[in-house]
């Protein structure tokens, strides 16, 4: 079973400074039918305005991913982190216990274009972590990157953040001729959002913003990309 979600139907809120899609329940939006998908609790496209941010506030027991589109995200956290994180890298938070972080564009004069990601962990309380890696366009180009997975899987790819969660997250640049085909377990989920350009997934057309919600499904077919970034996330049902 396949069930799309275009981009328009995701929550938005302008906040002036900060201007966010939401495509689960989030804040100040609320939608019974989309409050996750599996152990996807939330995917946030957020653009922030130069010299604004997210000021200092705290998260528990929760898997946060940032995958930076454009822009640069500055990120500080009460574990003694000072980063930031260029397009290409993928920022993992372990919240687990508790966590304090804030979150800023310092850029000059560049919006800074990124996703907010939540996956539910299996594991509760657990000392908070961080992590990033950079993963080089060449990992992506026509192929799925592993670039957040579990335990092993993480550890053993150069390209991938560990997250404490059943869950697996992938990214691809996929243009023309090129297309990927993924088996699945028919016993989980798959989530895919399409970052941007457009894309073909399992015969069904996708643009910027929209997704694809597969359960019961041995496969997920990727084609006729046109320009387009796309996130593939394996979940626990």
């Amino acid at each position: 079973m396949l069930n799309i979600r275009k981009s328009s139907e995701r929550g938005y809120a302008d906040h002036g400074w900060l201007k966010s899609f939401h495509s689960f329940s989030f804040a100040n939006y609320f939608d019974p039918a989309h409050m996750g998908f599996g152990n996807l609790r939330v995917i946030n496209e957020d653009r922030i305005d130069p010299g604004t941010g997210f000021g200092t506030h705290g998260h528990r027991d929760m898997e946060i991913i940032s995958y930076v589109l454009s822009g640069n995200l500055a990120h500080q956290d009460s574990m003694g982190n000072v980063k930031g994180i260029p397009p290409g890298d993928v920022q993992r938070m372990s919240a687990g216990s508790g966590v304090q972080h804030s979150e800023f564009n310092h850029a000059k004069g560049e919006q800074t274009h990124f996703l907010q990601i939540w996956i539910e962990p299996n594991v509760k309380g657990i000392d908070p972590g961080y992590e990033q890696k950079s993963v080089p366009e060449s990992a992506k180009r026509g192929q799925l990157a592993l670039v957040a997975a579990p335990g092993s899987d993480a550890q053993a790819a150069a390209h991938t953040v560990e997250i404490h969660a059943d869950a697996r997250m992938y990214s691809a640049l996929l243009n023309g001729p090129e297309n990927v085909v993924l088996p699945l377990h028919p016993s989980r989920k798959a989530y895919i959002f399409l970052v941007r350009g457009a894309l073909n997934v399992n015969g069904h057309a996708l643009m910027a913003g929209d997704a694809a919600m597969l359960q019961a499904e041995s496969s997920l077919a990727l084609r006729e990309g046109r320009d387009a970034e796309v996130l593939v996330f394996d979940l626990a049902a």
